[in-house]
């Protein structure tokens, strides 16, 4: 695996999430199949997720989006010289999603993301994410991303 850690403000110069919304703090690591990323995020007060003073365990599931559109970044060449369109993914499906937990915000550990590329075909990228603390699996599951969706219309 290659091993670039990449900080929070590299992923937020580098995927649509911004302000508050960036919640990945640092690529651990990456290459061409999977992405490692870090959060403290979950157990921000302000975390813009949260709701009635909580931030539910399914809310995991847009911390493993984040970390797919990092890969997705890292992995996708860049656009030629003033080319400006950028290939945006869009979450279309997560399937098999399973929470071993209720909630994240009351995890004390950093929240260790890894999204992990199963398949890709053209626009249709299938990815596994695994979410956990401390190594305590917290939720898994797949996610399906479209790439360039106002293309195939």
């Amino acid at each position: 695996m290659l091993t670039a850690p990449l900080d929070h403000a590299w992923i937020a110069g580098h995927i649509p999430h911004q302000g508050r919304m960036c919640l990945l703090d640092r690529v651990e690591s990456w290459n061409e199949q999977e992405v490692r990323c870090r959060a403290t995020s979950h157990r921000a007060p302000d975390n813009p997720l949260r709701s009635e003073n909580r931030l539910a365990a399914a809310c995991g599931i847009e911390y493993a989006a984040q970390a797919m559109a990092v890969h997705g970044a890292l992995t996708t060449p860049r656009a030629p010289a003033g080319n400006t369109r950028t290939r945006v993914g869009y979450l279309v499906s997560v399937r098999g999603a399973r929470l071993m937990t209720s909630r994240l915000d009351d995890i004390t550990a950093d929240l260790d993301i890894t999204a992990t590329c199963a398949m890709r075909d053209g626009n249709n990228v299938l990815y596994e994410f695994h979410v956990a603390a401390a190594g305590r699996t917290l939720l898994e599951g797949r996610a399906a991303v479209v790439l360039n969706a106002e293309a195939i219309s």
